[in-house]
């Protein structure tokens, strides 16, 4: 049979859940069914590797912040490319890419527009003219969506109570990761050797982009509760991004130096979370934050900000801890709890890891995938 062709747009490929989301299907597609060919934005980490493995199209003014030249030329790009590729389907990830790209393909008159909803980009911490303009444009481009994919039930419902969609339209699939990677890491967890750090030293882990959603500013404030008490403890943020002077400023006024480590991008992250003792997460919104499953996979009880797709899969004081926003010191409370008290992290611990099951893998997610293109094209297996 024909293949289906099926173009994948992301915003910039960091080592974030929209993007492993997009590169997994344009390589774990059934190559006898599926020909896939990714858009994406310039300036990403995984830029190079990426453009190795699959066909891709960069579009250098395709950026995350807003900018109304830059977005209109890139919008631009994207149609022509779509023009020139004619795909089956669009599928868009991630804020910008979502809005830009379902926009492009329309004017390029492709029917089967899909978005996964990684996390809606409006939230109570913008102005009012900023939260109401991402609220018309998400309204709007789910007009000209067949299909919306929220990676949380909480997504379904934050989107049907603002009106964007009808309930026909969305599609749950959450995001799935390579779990044996992270229940079974090959050799001896190494970050504490690579930092030259004791054994005694416990660590306390985050991953994200340095970026005002993640809140990583509060990361740094746990960080100073928690040190003032105990220096034994040690704080590792994976990723980076457009607030790191700001970050390393306040390590440097709360004088953390010696306590908090910014790692950058890693690709060792089943290594970073299996050498860690804690996980948190700091994040003012989130979809489904792939890092949390990826943690509670290596058995890490997660200590996160009481937020959308967190409460899909934690259960509060069973497998995890959900924080009001905000409430640096009820985070630093809850690790110097469970520091005091090692059977009920054992526990919890079991709990988180055996929450992560095969539904939340790589394969399973792909698979909801086909079916959903399959359908949507008219061909039944």
């Amino acid at each position: 049979m024909k293949k289906i062709k099926v173009c994948i747009i992301v915003t910039k490929l960091e080592l974030g859940g929209a993007q492993k989301v997009a590169i997994d299907l344009c390589k774990k597609l059934d190559k006898n069914k599926f020909e896939t060919f990714m858009i994406c934005g310039l300036g990403g980490i995984l830029d190079n590797e990426t453009a190795n493995e699959i066909k891709i199209y960069f579009v250098k003014d395709l950026i995350r912040q807003l900018n109304p030249f830059k977005d209109f030329k890139a919008g631009l790009e994207i149609y022509k490319i779509l023009k020139k590729e004619r795909p089956d389907i669009v599928h868009t990830h991630s804020s910008k890419a979502g809005i830009l790209g379902r926009c492009s393909a329309f004017a390029a008159g492709i029917k089967n527009i899909i978005h996964t909803i990684h996390g809606f980009p409006f939230n109570g911490t913008q102005s009012f003219l900023k939260r109401n303009l991402y609220i018309m444009l998400e309204k709007f481009c789910a007009k000209i969506s067949k299909i919306l994919i929220p990676v949380s039930t909480e997504n379904i419902k934050k989107g049907l109570s603002y009106g964007i969609g009808k309930e026909i339209q969305y599609r749950y699939v959450r995001l799935g990761i390579d779990i044996e990677n992270f229940k079974k890491i090959k050799g001896t967890p190494s970050l504490k050797r690579e930092l030259n750090l004791k054994d005694t030293d416990i660590f306390v882990t985050t991953i994200g982009p340095f970026k005002p959603q993640k809140n990583l500013e509060d990361f740094i404030n746990v960080a100073n509760i928690i040190v003032n008490k105990n220096s034994n403890y040690k704080f590792i943020i994976t990723g980076d991004g457009i607030e790191r002077k700001k970050l390393e400023n306040l390590i440097k006024n709360f004088n953390l130096k010696n306590n908090v480590y910014l790692l950058g991008w890693r690709r060792d992250i089943s290594n970073i979370l299996n050498s860690s003792d804690f996980f948190i997460m700091t994040s003012l919104w989130e979809g489904l934050p792939i890092s949390t499953i990826e943690a509670m996979s290596c058995g890490l009880v997660p200590i996160v900000n009481d937020v959308d797709g967190q409460r899909e899969i934690i259960k509060d004081n069973e497998n995890g801890f959900l924080i009001k926003p905000y409430d640096t010191k009820a985070t630093a409370d809850k690790i110097l709890f469970l520091a005091e008290n090692p059977d009920i992290k054992n526990k919890m611990s079991l709990n988180a890891r055996q929450t992560i099951n095969e539904t939340f893998s790589i394969d399973y997610m792909i698979k909801q995938h086909e079916n959903i293109y399959l359908e949507l094209t008219g061909i039944n297996e």
